[in-house]
């Protein structure tokens, strides 16, 4: 099994051949390729490269399927006795990506 732990937008993920991974809203369009060169880790079999902090040459090939919102978030601020309750929401954007390949020069 091969895969690798990459970096985008200050976080971590485990990226795996032929998988989706859903990471925060990148500005691409459907369809597009994206390259995400920032990879920390690579496991193909037996064989592990860490780097430090990245490994230099890494390369992960991926393909951006679409563009998703994820779960809704309620926030809910609330003093007793003084009558204050504030509830708001979020939601944060996604772009999901397919792993195409993960490869070293």
């Amino acid at each position: 099994m091969k895969y690798a732990i990459i970096e985008s937008g200050g976080k971590q993920y485990k990226a795996v051949e032929g998988a989706t991974l859903d990471v925060d809203l990148i500005d691409a369009e459907i369809g597009t390729k994206v390259n995400l060169d920032y990879v920390l880790l690579l496991v193909e079999d037996e064989k592990y490269i860490v780097g430090s902090p990245a490994i230099k040459g890494a390369q992960i090939t991926t393909s951006v399927v679409d563009h998703v919102k994820g779960p809704k978030l309620i926030i809910f601020k609330y003093q007793p006795k003084k009558r204050i309750r504030v509830k708001t929401g979020h939601r944060q954007y996604y772009t999901r990506l397919k792993i195409e390949s993960i490869h070293v020069e």
